[in-house]
């Protein structure tokens, strides 16, 4: 039996993707739809690095970790971008095996990176409620350059066992995804051998990274709860909250996707095939598509930069 599973067994080269299950009819629009999600996408995100850029007004802490939560959200939609329009424009469903392996890091860091600087985000209104005279002070330009590379550090470092865990197990002629890009939950169904160590080591990462951050997230909330609500004026207590106001948006659009694809893995066996694809594209997309849409309407500092750019395009015509 163990020379027959070891004949059987055998490492792909390449993997083979899949559009939207169920709704293969509907795949004249689909190209459409994902071309105007990736304009939105990279339109928005691009605008709010361009305007943080050139406008030295922005040039504070708030607005370093907002560039960096678009420069990760332009990542997830990078990565997944090359398979997602091949699929839809081209039907080119074939993706080679090193490549989905570097497609699947790209996509997961970007996330875990999304996360981290999420928190950033929530230590910094932490900071500037509960501590508003010292907020430049301990917020400094060296600090938050520091806080960046460490969050981009520790999402690569994490994320770099996985494919080579995923090389080391036999594939035994399954090589069918269950989505257009590569994800490591898909992915780690394919093999036939012993999956434990990867399971054990996914959700250690899961745990240690999305898993600790919305704890902390939601810490750093109870605390800025517990100062605004010692406020005595209810002027000064809206206009503490009003700050939070585009970051709690942002932790919404992220988790709660998150939390219904891991719902639907869990428990929507009976669901239709298109649920889970359509949860894990609501995962990737939606959060890059509404933060710039909510911190270009809700941060009045934003607005004027945005202005302030499209004042002197029209200067410049």
């Amino acid at each position: 039996m163990k020379n027959a599973n070891s004949s059987l067994a055998f490492l792909p080269t390449t993997f083979v993707l899949v559009g939207i299950p169920g709704l293969e009819a509907e795949h004249t629009w689909t190209p459409i739809l994902f071309c105007l999600l990736y304009f939105i996408i990279f339109l928005g995100n691009g605008t709010i690095l361009h305007v943080i850029r050139t406008d030295t007004a922005l040039h504070q802490p708030m607005y370093f970790f907002l560039a960096m939560l678009a420069l990760a959200e332009v990542g997830v939609s990078a990565s997944t971008l090359p398979t997602v329009l091949g699929v839809f424009l081209l039907g080119a469903t074939e993706i080679g095996f090193d490549a989905c392996l570097l497609q699947m890091f790209s996509i997961h860091s970007f996330s875990i990176t999304e996360s981290a600087v999420l928190l950033a985000m929530s230590v910094d209104r932490f900071v500037a409620i509960c501590n508003p005279l010292r907020y430049t002070a301990i917020l400094t330009a060296p600090r938050i350059c520091g806080a960046g590379a460490i969050i981009g550090l520790r999402s690569i470092i994490l994320m770099a066992p996985l494919p080579m865990l995923l090389r080391r197990l036999p594939f035994c002629g399954h090589n069918t995804l269950s989505h257009s890009y590569c994800l490591h939950p898909n992915l780690i169904h394919l093999p036939c051998g012993d999956i434990s160590g990867n399971n054990i080591y996914g959700l250690f990462i899961v745990s240690s990274t999305f898993g600790l951050d919305s704890l902390l997230i939601v810490v750093s909330y109870g605390l800025i709860l517990h100062t605004v609500l010692s406020i005595t004026t209810g002027v000064g207590r809206r206009k503490a909250l009003s700050t939070c106001g585009s970051h709690v948006c942002a932790v919404l659009a992220y988790y709660v996707p998150m939390i219904g694809l891991s719902m639907v893995h869990r428990f929507g066996h009976r669901a239709p095939p298109w649920v889970p694809t359509t949860m894990a594209s609501a995962y990737l997309f939606f959060p890059s598509i509404v933060n710039p849409i909510v911190y270009s309407i809700k941060t009045k500092d934003i607005c004027r930069g945005i202005a302030r750019m499209l004042s002197e395009k029209r200067a410049r015509v």
